[in-house]
């Protein structure tokens, strides 16, 4: 890295309108930690924080030229990706960064919603899994996802680690495991399960306005631009989970007109 100039960091998500989730918030993320930032758009969708009405996908080969000057011509220090709408869109992917010198990607897997709505099929989860995680150096699921990938439930915080543990061991990569869709708990807990240790994050819980999506994103985002300033990872998560509860607060004291 030329010194004097901010590392450069590569979002592959889909595109937001309403600017909280996706592309949009990977990019103010990387602006906000002194990370230069690439994007490669996977599809648009038409969403607000309350619905998703469209997703159209990009071509495949609208992905690959995307991917493809971008590799050719930065300095890529670490990437993330976010929603890849078709196995087609993940085999495109892989191809490319399976040749490029990149070797921090985060895979935010993003299947469902806020909404709850389904944004991945079955084939989809399948390339996710045995091509993109294979290159990847760490997995952000939320407990949904992680109950996609481990194909069992997940029900109480006693299950976060060992869950945490089997999707790292059965994958092939550190896995950082969201505990904010556990009911009736008055702390988030995430779990990272990295080189064989765990680590545990805790932050007071905050119920979610009406008006907030996009917090998996941003969270990936954060870590992604922690690594590209070549932090460890145990400290990358650290900070980017500092980092999305402050936005939180700072939404909420926004939204009350505080």
């Amino acid at each position: 890295m030329n010194p004097g100039l901010p590392p450069v960091a590569l979002s592959i998500a889909g595109s937001d309108c309403s600017a909280g989730a996706g592309i949009q918030a990977d990019l103010k993320t990387f602006l906000n930690h002194g990370v230069h930032g690439l994007s490669v758009v996977t599809c648009v969708v038409a969403e607000t924080p309350r619905e998703v009405r469209h997703i159209e996908e990009l071509t495949a080969g609208s992905l690959a030229a995307q991917l493809g000057i971008l590799t050719e011509t930065y300095p890529i220090r670490a990437a993330k990706t976010g929603l890849l709408p078709s196995a087609a869109s993940i085999r495109t992917i892989v191809e490319i960064l399976a040749d490029t010198v990149i070797t921090k990607l985060v895979v935010d897997p993003v299947m469902i919603a806020s909404t709850g709505t389904p944004l991945a099929a079955q084939e989809t989860l399948a390339a996710m899994t045995g091509q993109l995680l294979p290159l990847a150096s760490l997995v952000t699921p939320n407990i949904p996802e992680a109950e996609l990938l481990l194909e069992r439930s997940i029900q109480s915080e006693a299950e976060l680690e060992p869950a945490a543990r089997d999707i790292a061991q059965r994958y092939g990569v550190s896995c950082l495991l969201k505990g904010g869709h556990l009911p009736g708990t008055s702390e988030r807990r995430d779990t990272l399960w990295h080189q064989d240790q765990a680590h545990h994050f805790k932050h007071a819980y905050i119920a979610m306005p009406d008006g907030i999506h996009g917090t998996g994103c941003t969270l990936s985002a954060a870590i992604t631009a922690g690594l590209a300033h070549d932090q460890a990872m145990p400290d990358a998560v650290a900070a980017a989970s500092d980092y999305v509860q402050g936005l939180v607060k700072s939404a909420l004291a926004w939204e009350h007109g505080d």
